[in-house]
Parts: structure tokens; sequence; C-alpha cells
């Protein structure tokens, strides 16, 4: 199983990812404002940048998808993601 670290202590499993995000990039669609707008509102959002995000990650966890704002840049976690499953996978 591994895992990917999205900012401050937050790690979450990378089989639960179904997409990363540039914050910037993909908010400009209405669609996309409305999904984050919705879960803002339900709660589904998790904030663990103390800075301003720049990249969101939604996750299909157990109680529902979750999505999380990091301040870590989406090239980035991709890369990390894509590092853990070259290790994982030799």
């Amino acid at each position: 199983m591994m895992y990917l670290h999205l900012g401050q202590d937050t790690v979450v499993r990378t089989d639960t990812v179904l997409g990363v995000f540039d914050l910037d990039n993909a908010s400009v669609s209405p669609r996309t404002r409305e999904f984050l707008n919705r879960a803002q509102r339900e709660g589904r959002v998790v904030n663990v940048s103390m800075e301003l995000p720049r990249a969101f990650v939604v996750c299909a966890e157990p109680q529902g998808v979750t999505v999380y704002l990091s301040q870590i840049s989406p090239a980035t976690l991709l890369r990390r993601a894509k590092a853990g499953e070259a290790v994982d996978n030799p």
C-alpha cells in the first residue's frame, strides 16, 4: 500500500486518489467551480495548506469523496505518486 503526502501532516492512500488538479487552471470551468462549491457546502473539503493552495486532490474514501486542498504543485504531487509507485513495483 502506497501513500501520498499532500502537505502538513496529511497523507492519503494512492489507491483512493481519483485525480490531482491544478487549482488555478481547473477552477476556470463552471462545472469544476460548482463541484468544489458543493463539496465545500457538504463539508467534504479538507484544507491541508497553510499557504495559498495550488492543487486539489479528489479521493474516494469509505465515507465518500473528499477534496484536499494542497499548497504543493500538481506536478510535484504526481511525481511523488509515481516515485512511490516505482519503489513499490520494481
